[in-house]
């Protein structure tokens, strides 16, 4: 809030938490100043207020910053899209270390997001316990495990009798964010005001 007003920034990359990123925009937004926002958890309210800001100014958000990540985005719509009808489950299982305060990952929910885009499940349920029945064809089961200092595992899995597809990424270290990060920040330089996305970085 200590920024002069005339302080031009090239650009503000956001890894914090929610309350922190609407804090930020409020310091970018008058300036104009583009937002990378890697953070998740936002409220609907909260997102509405960024997308509002971005007529204004330009701003990239993304649940996560890894360039495989988002590769693995744009092969799981296909898969999904292949599969679509076809009788397979989809359950995803995220891994991350014991000190994460939010479960199941921003990752994961949107992983889930982006296969109901597609195949239509109708429902999220959060694990499993008990006599639950059998498993229900409109649903998406997340499976979330903390442990250690695992940085973070997705894993997707469409299995149907008979056969099973897994797309599985695996952070080894933190760096992987902060380089996809740094390479959304030279993408944003410059850009006219707008919504961006990880995939508008890498072209897909």
């Amino acid at each position: 809030s200590d920024l002069p007003v005339g302080k031009k920034l090239d650009v503000v990359i956001d890894f914090s938490l929610p309350a922190g990123t609407m804090s930020a925009l409020g310091i970018c937004l008058p300036r104009r100043i583009p937002m990378v926002i890697a953070t998740t958890g936002h409220s609907a309210e909260q997102r509405r207020e960024i997308e509002s800001a971005a007529h204004e100014t330009a701003i990239l958000m993304a649940p996560n910053m890894s360039l495989a990540m988002n590769v693995l985005m744009k092969l799981l719509t296909e898969a999904a899209r292949a599969l679509k009808g076809k009788d397979f489950d989809v359950e995803i299982i995220e891994r991350h270390h014991r000190f994460k305060k939010d479960s199941p990952s921003g990752t994961a929910l949107h992983l889930a997001k982006l296969v109901q885009g597609v195949m239509g499940q109708r429902h999220i349920r959060h694990g499993r316990e008990g006599l639950v029945g059998e498993r229900p064809g409109e649903e998406i089961g997340i499976h979330a495990v903390r442990v250690g200092d695992n940085v973070g595992e997705h894993t997707v899995v469409f299995t149907t009798l008979g056969e099973t597809l897994e797309l599985v990424h695996k952070a080894h270290s933190r760096d992987c964010y902060v380089r996809g990060a740094l390479q959304a920040a030279k993408f944003l330089a410059n850009r006219p005001a707008g919504l961006y996305s990880m995939a508008d970085v890498l072209g897909l």
